[in-house]
């Protein structure tokens, strides 16, 4: 299925979280927190005609509970407004 978003939604792939503390110490998955970093796998064209500031691919930071989430063939995604968005992550 594909999926387009419309104005200036985007539509992100949470990023893998870690599964170990920077001490080596596993978290299980009931403890762990959902990851705030995610790929861009879409942008809408623009609301009002302004050109969007993410593009795909981009990975980007954003609010714990921002967006809506959805799960697409098996897939977990999340669509949100591009001023949810909180900073691109750049390497």
């Amino acid at each position: 299925m594909t999926l387009k978003p419309l104005q200036d939604r985007v539509l992100i792939k949470r990023m893998e979280s870690e599964q170990k503390t920077a001490s080596g110490i596993i978290i299980p998955d009931a403890a762990q927190e959902k990851p705030m970093k995610g790929e861009v796998i879409a942008t809408g064209p623009g609301k009002d005609g302004a050109a969007m500031t993410v593009k795909d691919g981009d990975r980007v930071l954003f609010a714990r509970y921002a967006g809506n989430e959805l799960n697409i063939d098996g897939e977990d995604y999340i669509i949100m407004r591009e001023e949810e968005i909180l900073a691109v992550i750049e390497a």
